[in-house]
């Protein structure tokens, strides 16, 4: 386990201009592992869901169109060689801050409603996510009702056009 998380480190977060890991680099990479692994969470990944991937990278991060395009498709590959959260969970739990963390927690939920349904997998696997990163619950409650709130008004000035 520890073997795998170091070749990660190693082989995806060293910064090719210098020889040391870059600490932005990798959380960034472990954020959007995060959330790519939500988008899978219900077997099925559609354009809103990478759409919503990509926005929330851009502007959780300040990336440009190609640095945004570049870093998912780096965490893509990374999460199809994980076995585990834990590579990125860890990682994000250590380094972030509880507000950061928080905000994390909903980004995920605006990946899981961005398709207008929550399927329980993806819910189940933001729980798990935000006990790994040590969210309060009510920080998870919190981030989900308000992320809710946001797509349910959004339906609805959609609906009234």
């Amino acid at each position: 386990m520890f073997e795998s998380i170091r070749d990660f480190f190693a082989a995806k977060i060293v910064c090719e201009e210098r020889p040391v890991v870059s600490m932005e680099r990798a959380q960034k990479l472990a954020t959007a592992a995060l959330l790519i692994e939500v988008s899978r969470a219900d077997f099925d990944v559609d354009s809103e869901e990478k759409n919503a991937i990509e926005d929330a990278l851009r502007t959780s991060f300040g990336l440009s169109e190609s640095e945004t395009s570049d870093l998912v498709r780096l965490a893509e590959a990374e999460v199809e060689g994980s076995n585990s959260l834990y590579e990125f969970t860890h990682l994000v739990d250590r380094s972030f801050t509880s507000e950061q963390k928080k905000h994390i927690v909903g980004l995920l939920w605006e990946v899981a409603y961005s398709d207008n349904r929550l399927e329980e997998r993806e819910e189940y696997l933001i729980r798990k996510i935000a006990k790994l990163l040590h969210v309060h619950h009510r920080d998870f409650i919190d981030e989900k009702l308000r992320t809710k709130e946001i797509k349910d008004r959004a339906t609805h000035r959609a609906q009234e056009a």
